[in-house]
């Protein structure tokens, strides 16, 4: 018998969509191993794994070193290229300004992310770069994919460290 971990990941719609996401989580989840905030992405193109990434700011003391720019800067040195057309990204928390950004630049295709950041979200929540008419390039953008699990991930992570840098 044939493991789930052992067989392709489907190649497309919402079954994908899920496998991808639960990777990225799982990069989430090394993040957070490393004291890094648990976020982590993966970029795909054609039901293909390009390049994952988790965060890194902490560890790598580089303030841009955020999963999505670990993914990002992976992909470009594989693909030998910048642009990065025809690629879904997924990423477990909506990307920030710098972040989206890098995804416009990149042509990214598609973005899907998991919880939504009220505080500094880029692709809707606070600010919508992602098809911003003053750029020339727009995202398509699907939030909320497993999104309660990322969510309470990010609470359950923040409430450790302010409980650890409170003594309590």
């Amino acid at each position: 018998m044939t493991s789930p971990a052992s067989l392709p990941p489907p190649s497309s719609g919402r079954e994908a969509d899920d496998y991808w996401m639960q990777h990225a989580l799982a990069l989430a989840q090394r993040a957070e191993a490393e004291g890094e905030v648990p976020v982590g992405a993966v970029l795909v193109r054609e039901g293909e794994l390009l390049a994952e990434g988790w965060n890194r700011p902490i560890g790598s003391c580089d303030p841009t070193a955020h999963a999505e720019i670990v993914a990002l800067r992976a992909a470009a040195h594989r693909e030998g290229n910048y642009r990065l057309p025809g690629t879904t990204l997924y990423v477990t928390l909506e990307p920030c300004p710098m972040c989206m950004g890098a995804l416009v630049q990149a042509r990214v295709r598609r973005l899907v992310f998991a919880a939504s950041d009220p505080r500094a979200g880029a692709a809707g929540s606070v600010f919508d770069l992602a098809c911003h008419p003053r750029l020339n390039h727009c995202i398509e953008v699907e939030g909320g994919l497993l999104g309660q699990v990322a969510a309470e991930r990010l609470r359950a992570f923040f409430r450790r460290r302010r409980r650890a840098e409170s003594g309590v």
